[in-house]
């Protein structure tokens, strides 16, 4: 355009040729701006018909694209600590820069295609029976083994508030059920599962954050009992890393079978918190003072053979073959007699029931209390600024 604004000055009719070039120019730009903005609006209402929560990463980046389309630049100032969700959205959009109107625009529309094509792409593909019970799990019992799967694989398997619920259900209806002899846990995908999905800290008021602790402690301790209170052999067959909850309600387990890609990770110093799942009395007993001070104080993994030589693991299988070995065990075990084996059980764990039950509900008082703390909320900040 410039070197056309050159061509004006030498002639009256250069002159003439410009403008009608420059008017050309604008009518195509606005063209192609009007264009864009009827795809924006359409993405907008394609993202209201998504029927699946697409994740604490997506719902950022989804909002973080939206104000950059809209407004631009941030114009704010980063919301207080305890603010974990204005953070989170300030730092988010914050995360763009110089990002122009359109060019946010245009990303905002191809990010919701992908999300819409990916969901149609998962409903197409679902093998799941239609009545299916629940959503973040696949549960299936054959010839006396129950499956329970996490089967939340793109986000590795992170326990939801959801999950929690579901998990102690599918628990309290394979122990009542007389066709069930062995409960086997296990994760879809690479991962037996991730531990608390962070997204349950977000969207929570500031004014909401004591209340959310105190349910959030209620509902951990009706899981854990529901470990604690299992009547039947209940094995977990860990297909890849472990970190958190899932790693401390092992010992709960009565017996752990592990790929040799398998790792054990319980983090809660790390993120400001403190054991659970009646670790804190477990551990000890299972690996001794000092091997359960490494994991549950000073957040050390361990692989699969190192869980196994200090009696966490009860066997190490090849990747290669995990599966293949795995499975066809578990199927043999489930051909024992029932009753032998829930009598069996409780003579090696009834004696310690009301141990696990009070040790339950010390670590979840105690774990209220490190929901509600400073060090915990910069520590879940920190992590999420470490993960964007």
């Amino acid at each position: 355009m410039a070197t056309l604004c050159r061509f004006s000055r030498l002639s009256p009719y250069y002159s003439g040729v410009v403008q009608q070039l420059t008017r050309l120019a604008s009518v195509n730009s606005l063209r192609c701006m009007s264009g864009l903005s009827a795809q924006f609006e359409e993405s907008k209402n394609r993202l209201s018909k998504l029927k699946n929560d697409p994740g604490n990463e997506a719902k950022l980046k989804i909002y973080a694209l939206f104000k950059q389309s809209t407004i631009g630049t941030v114009n704010t100032k980063r919301p207080g600590m305890m603010d974990f969700v204005g953070r989170a959205k300030w730092d988010a959009w914050n995360a763009l820069g110089s990002m122009s109107q359109e060019e946010a625009q245009k990303a905002y529309i191809d990010y919701i295609n992908s999300l819409v094509a990916e969901e149609e792409e998962q409903q197409e593909t679902q093998t799941t029976s239609s009545t299916q019970k629940y959503e973040c799990l696949d549960v299936t019992v054959q010839d006396g083994l129950c499956v329970i799967k996490l089967n939340r694989p793109k986000k590795k398997n992170a326990i939801t508030v959801q999950m929690y619920n579901e998990w102690s259900s599918a628990l309290k209806e394979a122990d009542e059920d007389p066709g069930v002899v062995i409960t086997a846990v296990t994760g879809a995908g690479d991962f037996y599962c991730s531990g608390n999905d962070l997204s349950n800290f977000m969207n929570i008021p500031p004014e909401g954050m004591k209340q959310m602790a105190i349910d959030s402690g209620k509902l951990l301790n009706r899981f854990v009992s529901s470990f604690i209170d299992f009547k039947k052999p209940l094995i977990a067959v860990v297909n890849g890393p472990a970190v958190g909850v899932s790693v401390t309600i092992m010992a709960l387990f009565d017996a752990v079978y592990a790929t040799d890609k398998a790792t054990f990770h319980t983090p809660f110093s790390a993120l400001g918190q403190s054991p659970e799942g009646c670790s804190s009395y477990t551990f000890p007993r299972i690996m001794g003072t000092s091997k359960a001070t490494e994991l549950l104080l000073f957040n050390k993994k361990i692989t699969a053979h190192e869980a196994e030589k200090i009696g966490f693991v009860s066997e190490v299988f090849p990747d290669s073959s995990f599966q293949q070995e795995v499975w066809p065990r578990l199927q043999a075990l489930s051909k024992l007699p029932i009753n032998s084996l829930i009598f069996s059980k409780a003579l090696t764990r009834d004696m310690e029931k009301d141990v696990l039950h009070k040790v339950n509900d010390i670590e979840c008082d105690r774990l209220v209390e490190r929901w509600l703390s400073d060090d915990c909320a910069k520590a879940i900040m920190a992590f999420f600024s470490r993960k964007k």
